[in-house]
């Protein structure tokens, strides 16, 4: 049965694809909320040059030391970047622009007058195909199981074991440096491990989706999660079912429309970006409408409640608490002032006798809480 499991094609590719974007998640969600999420991209490029490097020296194209030699050039990228910065010539944005086709540049020369003949390629390590996944097997008790799911599930529980064990670190570190920083949490040294699996999670990755397309699961499943909610732990979850969801979703639309699956799943990912986006409940452009309208509506009656508790006790009464009144002293056409007096009665502020308006003990309150700061506090009392 587990071996008809791991021949199941269509499942290995998606379960890679989960992996690898659940894994990059966890790592990404601190990059996101610390702002430094382009530092992936460096990293994603930049590792070319460390895998060609340990090739030279090892003549070994895979395994562990590549792992750690390309994680070190990612670790290495982030150390040039900051010295660039510390000499104040600089920005950030542009020093991380300046490092990483620097020596994308010199991995890719490296390729071409020393490797040309060696299974290294700089379009598959960019690019990768998750849909061959399935060729590059281990033996493992007797059952053949694709290696990108073996590095990728090691690279997701090393991700999750490091999260899970530095939690309240990394959360201190992440939104209060300075404060990390005197309880001697040590957040540079935080930070540069979480670069070292950034890294090594690029190269874990390359195999599989490449290089390029590990950046989007770096990123963008993080951000769709924090457009969802403000809470830490919340936003792994999201940006983990997130990322699950893109590469099984990506899965069928490649299959289905016959374009690279790797490609389809990053673009999945966008898609639900742009959902969270439009679709969040605090964040999102709908719960941003429907909060604006809820406020206008409540600004209308408030203004309502003013204009009847102002003249409520004088001789003008009669004149100005009528619906008419609310058209031309207001400046309400018809409809508006009909639709806030309905309102209004539904909340039981006010009650109508035709076109006369009276407002209740609760509409009085409202007025009260408006022009006399703490009445609120004493009608409680």
């Amino acid at each position: 049965m587990m071996a008809s499991l791991f021949n199941n094609i269509p499942l290995m590719i998606m379960l890679v694809g989960a992996l690898v974007g659940i894994a990059s998640s966890l790592v990404g969600t601190f990059l996101v909320l610390r702002g430094t999420s382009m530092l992936s991209d460096a990293i994603g490029h930049s590792i070319v040059f460390g895998i060609v490097v340990v090739w030279l020296l090892t003549h070994q194209a895979s395994g562990p030391l590549q792992i750690i030699g390309a994680a070190l050039t990612g670790i290495f990228t982030v150390f040039l970047t900051e010295l660039l910065v510390s000499t104040q010539k600089v920005k950030k944005d542009a020093a991380i622009g300046l490092v990483f086709p620097v020596l994308f540049s010199l991995g890719v020369l490296l390729i071409n007058l020393y490797a040309s003949d060696v299974h290294i390629d700089a379009h598959t390590v960019l690019l990768g195909e998750i849909g061959f996944v399935w060729l590059d097997t281990l033996p493992i008790g007797g059952v053949e199981v694709p290696r990108a799911l073996v590095s990728m599930g090691a690279m997701t529980a090393l991700n999750l074991a490091f999260v899970a064990a530095f939690y309240k670190e990394l959360k201190l570190a992440t939104f209060d440096s300075a404060l990390a920083k005197a309880l001697g949490f040590a957040p540079t040294a935080l930070f540069y491990a979480l670069l070292l699996l950034t890294s090594g999670t690029a190269v874990a990755a390359f195999d599989a989706v490449g290089a390029v397309l590990f950046v989007a699961f770096v990123i963008v499943p993080p951000s769709a999660a924090y457009l969802l909610t403000d809470r830490l732990w919340k936003i792994f979850v999201y940006a983990s079912l997130i990322a699950a969801a893109s590469s099984v979703s990506g899965y069928y639309l490649a299959v289905a429309w016959d374009v690279s699956i790797g490609g389809m799943m990053a673009v999945m990912t966008g898609v639900f970006l742009a959902l969270a986006f439009l679709l969040g409940p605090r964040y999102g452009v709908f719960a941003q409408w429907l909060e604006r309208r809820r406020q206008r509506e409540l600004n209308e009656s408030r203004t309502l409640m003013v204009h009847l508790y102002h003249h409520e006790d004088g001789p003008e009464k009669a004149v100005e608490n009528v619906t008419m009144a609310l058209r031309d002293h207001l400046m309400w056409d018809p409809a508006r002032a009909e639709r806030v007096v309905e309102r209004s009665r539904q909340r039981h502020l006010v009650v109508q006798e035709g076109e006369r308006l009276h407002l209740t003990q609760a509409g009085r309150n409202l007025a009260r809480e408006i022009l006399e700061p703490g009445a609120k506090a004493e009608t409680g009392a």
